[in-house]
């Protein structure tokens, strides 16, 4: 099993990396079909299903659709450009993508949200057509955004093309128990197997560079959101909390009385000021989703600006162990929250960013994989139920509490010798179950938990 690094950390756009980002993949997806088709388009249609149609408004997926189909994609994504063609598209009621003659797109009756009738492969369906000039459909594809800005065509989920293990890799672990068996086999630590399988597909440079930039936009992400203040957009008037907090931090540094719980404050705030990016559109890197893009960077960010001896050459070990971890979730259970829940995003976040932390600070493969396990063991069964649809409350704080979590469950790896009674193995497929069992209502549907307890205006 292999999945790179650069699929578990995406350079995107905000606030979903399955609502927003996955639809703008899956319509950029299916200019490249019409692209290749040999018919004579005169429009397009979108319908959106289950969780795509009941939070995809506060998702912003119907803007991500419609600018996916007027052929932007998610990494060189350009806002004002994107406000500009949208303008546009409700004006004129066309789209021109590239490669493609005008089309006839009325976002008011050509995007639709059915909320009657879900998809049977994944909670996140969309259905996207293209017309004739008589208005009748004549090429149609459905999609499924399965998170973490994953996309699969309906028949590439039922053929299990998102388990298709690819290519032959050195170290192709499918389990942890797998992973610590390679490990103490080779000798090699978990980064430096997940290194060796990167280079076999992607080549050395490659991986440098790109670990390079992910890290980059990371951190100018936690830069821009703890120097931005204002109130999110949706309607529930949050106000960004991240450059406050930042400034007060910042006015206690060298003073003795600081209570040494105060660090937990600076991991919070980088976690935030993350998150608030993400719910204002802006760009992020899913780790492993935009849900709980803040808590790797968090713990990153608190490694080399707090810990002695950090040191900027161990950010790819610190990326790749991560990476290792979150492909083994998502293998084997999944990163969805419309799957099963937050526990899937920020639970899934946590333990990599144990993970990865525990690494970077001298853990064995064991321990390792025991921080993964603690991380993720203290998430089970958190629901996703974002007010008004809204990756704001209670996602911006959660990835505050994820990075704590993360840092607190490497330190206690540490402390260990990598022994520990409930294998990650067990704690991910326990997570698998939890999710399956979990009430759709608690699934990122805005139809359950805080969601309607909490007054939307």
């Amino acid at each position: 099993m292999f999945l790179s690094v650069f699929e578990m950390f995406k350079i995107g756009i905000g606030p979903s990396s399955s609502h927003t980002m996955g639809p703008m993949v899956a319509a950029a997806r299916f200019l490249d079909l019409m692209r290749a088709s040999p018919f004579a388009f005169h429009g397009v249609r979108a319908s959106l299903h289950g969780s795509l149609a009941f939070t995809g408004v506060g998702h912003a997926t119907d803007r991500a659709t419609i600018l996916g189909l007027a052929g932007f994609v998610p990494d060189t994504y350009d806002r004002e450009k994107a406000d500009a063609a949208l303008a546009t598209i409700k004006a004129q009621k066309t789209l021109q993508p590239e490669g493609l003659p005008q089309l006839a797109f009325d976002p008011g009756s050509d995007l639709i949200f059915d909320f009657d009738t879900p998809l049977t492969g994944h909670a996140n369906g969309m259905m996207l057509m293209a017309t004739d000039a008589q208005g009748d459909v004549i090429l149609r594809e459905v999609y499924y955004s399965i998170g973490g800005g994953f996309v699969m065509t309906e028949a590439e989920l039922a053929a299990g093309k998102d388990t298709d293990e690819g290519a032959p890799v050195p170290f192709p672990f499918k389990t942890a128990a797998q992973m610590l068996e390679m490990a103490s086999a080779s000798g090699r630590s978990i980064a430096e197997m997940k290194r060796a399988n990167e280079t076999a597909r992607g080549g050395a440079d490659n991986l440098r560079s790109g670990t390079r930039r992910l890290w980059q936009v990371m951190n100018d992400c936690i830069d821009r959101g703890l120097t931005t203040e204002g109130t999110l957009p949706g309607g529930l008037m949050v106000k960004r909390r991240a450059k406050g907090i930042h400034d007060k931090l910042m006015a206690e540094r060298g003073m003795n009385l600081t209570a040494p719980h105060t660090i937990n404050d600076w991991m919070s705030v980088y976690a935030m000021a993350v998150n608030e990016e993400n719910a204002a559109g802006g760009q992020v890197v899913t780790a492993p989703t935009n849900g709980a893009a803040g808590v790797l960077p968090a713990t990153l960010r608190y490694y080399l600006d707090h810990v002695p001896g950090a040191s900027e050459a161990h950010i790819e070990d610190l990326l790749l162990t991560a990476a290792a971890i979150g492909g083994l979730v998502k293998y084997n259970a999944s990163i969805s929250g419309a799957e099963a829940g937050c526990q899937a995003e920020v639970g899934s976040a946590a333990a990599m960013a144990a993970a990865g932390l525990c690494a970077v600070m001298g853990g064995t493969p064991e321990q390792v994989e025991n921080a993964a396990e603690i991380a993720l063991e203290h998430h089970l069964g958190m629901t996703c139920d974002p007010v008004k649809g809204l990756v704001q409350v209670p996602c911006i704080e959660r990835n505050g509490l994820g990075a704590i979590k993360a840092v607190s469950a490497a330190s206690l790896a540490l402390r260990g010798d990598g022994t520990h009674l409930v294998p990650l193995d067990a704690c991910i497929e326990t997570m698998r179950q939890t999710g399956a069992d979990m009430s759709e209502k608690y699934k990122e549907t805005s139809l359950g938990g805080l969601a309607v307890n909490v007054p939307n205006c």
